[in-house]
């Protein structure tokens, strides 16, 4: 599932800096054997189109690189000398305990660090990667970086783990800026857990996978209602705030999927309620794949946050519902509406197996990333590769489907839906 650059994002590749900060020469050697080791100036093309690296700035300088991901030679710790600390924090993911897990056993097994802090021992972690949820807990809500370092200091940590979404980063850099204020050799390396995959210059996100897949069964679930009623509609609710993502595959992997309305293209309810009409005219059933956050202008939602500062959205699966069954009974016509909102349990199901590989792949580059004493970075996905991504760019913009881009053009193909529905 590779997502092209928005050409939104970044207009002027000038600002692409993918250096990444490292806490001190790394003087240690590596316990690690009979691995391949990654050099350091080992680096990936941010741009995979031609056209892309001919515009980038000219005068001998090297176009936009990543830094690949991997073990290196060399280690910055001293690996029994160390603790290290994991936290997870918003909200539940598929794949988060297989991620704590190969950071646990990636330490012990790779390294030799023994003190892991989250309460976690080796047996403890043996099997979590086959449950959903998270063994250590989640919360939402700012905290003072002072404070965080302090505690961080308290137990010695060397190296923290940031297990999250958008807020959690940027929680992470403050405390990795705050660490490096006071001078502290502490590293921090965040791990992208958004099911939404909306973290930028991040190919995708860990449980992404499983939560397409799961959605599969709703869309098929709503189809399956819609085409056994006369002027049968499925609607179908899933997740995402800002970015489509989810919503856009599940129409790609279910071809069924008639109508699918993602935050970055505005649609009004006039517009979707005639295109509506006209199919059920012409077939007699549809199939509707809406993201939460998609239409919100059109709800007048009160301006509240939520503990992590995210705005918080209204129910546009509900409002669809209600619009939908009044505009056909205004018009004495006959439907059969079902509802599915499959958002938690799609959240809470475990890992699938693609995903559960690719969260062990990050689990153990984030734990090389640490010993090698990077900090202030996120283990990235880019081109089928593993990187380093400097926080500040993950965090920058949220990355979102280009509405003239080929995905948004592959679900109009699929879904048959008019380009406005205005």
């Amino acid at each position: 599932m590779f997502h092209h650059p928005d050409k939104r994002i970044i207009k002027n590749e000038q600002v692409l800096d993918f250096t990444i900060e490292r806490l001190g020469e790394c003087q240690v050697a590596s316990p690690m054997r009979g691995v391949r080791f990654t050099c350091d100036d080992e680096k990936l093309l941010y741009h995979a189109c031609l056209d892309d690296i001919r515009r980038c700035p000219q005068g001998g300088a090297e176009p936009p690189a990543l830094e690949f991901a991997g073990p290196r030679e060399r280690i910055f710790f001293k690996p029994q000398e160390i603790a290290c600390g994991i936290v997870t924090c918003g909200g539940l993911c598929p794949g988060l305990n297989n991620v704590i897990r190969a950071i646990t056993l990636s330490l012990h097994h790779h390294y030799g660090v023994n003190k892991v802090y989250g309460f976690l021992t080796r047996p403890m972690v043996n099997r979590i990667g086959e449950l959903g949820g998270t063994i250590l807990g989640s919360s939402r809500g700012p905290q003072d970086p002072a404070e965080m370092v302090d505690f961080l200091e308290e137990l010695e940590i060397s190296i923290l783990f940031a297990i999250g979404g958008d807020g959690t980063l940027k929680g992470a850099g403050k405390i990795a800026k705050e660490a490096a204020r006071r001078g502290r050799p502490i590293g921090v390396i965040g791990i992208p857990k958004t099911i939404d995959n909306d973290i930028c210059f991040i190919q995708k996100t860990f449980g992404f996978e499983t939560a397409v897949t799961e959605a599969q069964r709703s869309t098929y679930a709503a189809h399956t209602e819609a085409i056994g009623a006369r002027n049968g509609i499925g609607l179908v609710k899933l997740m995402g705030r800002d970015s489509g993502f989810i919503a856009a595959y599940a129409a790609l992997s279910d071809s069924q999927v008639n109508f699918c309305l993602v935050p970055e293209v505005p649609f009004s309810v006039a517009g979707l309620l005639e295109a509506l009409s006209e199919r059920l005219e012409r077939r007699g059933h549809a199939v509707i794949v809406v993201a939460e956050g998609a239409g919100q202008e059109l709800l007048s939602a009160k301006a509240e946050h939520d503990a992590s500062g995210n705005f918080k959205l209204a129910d546009i699966g509900t409002f669809l519902r209600d619009a939908i069954k009044e505009h056909f009974h205004r018009k004495k016509m006959e439907i059969s509406l079902k509802y599915i909102d499959p958002s938690y349990t799609i959240r809470s199901q475990p890992a699938n197996p693609h995903d559960s590989a690719f969260c062990l792949l990050l689990g153990h580059n984030a734990v090389h990333a640490g010993m090698a004493g990077r900090t202030g970075m996120v283990v990235g996905f880019w081109n089928h590769q593993f990187t380093h991504v400097p926080i500040s760019l993950a965090v920058s913009k949220r990355k979102k489907i280009d509405p003239e881009g080929w995905q948004w053009n592959s679900v109009m193909a699929s879904t048959g839906q008019p380009r406005e529905l205005r």
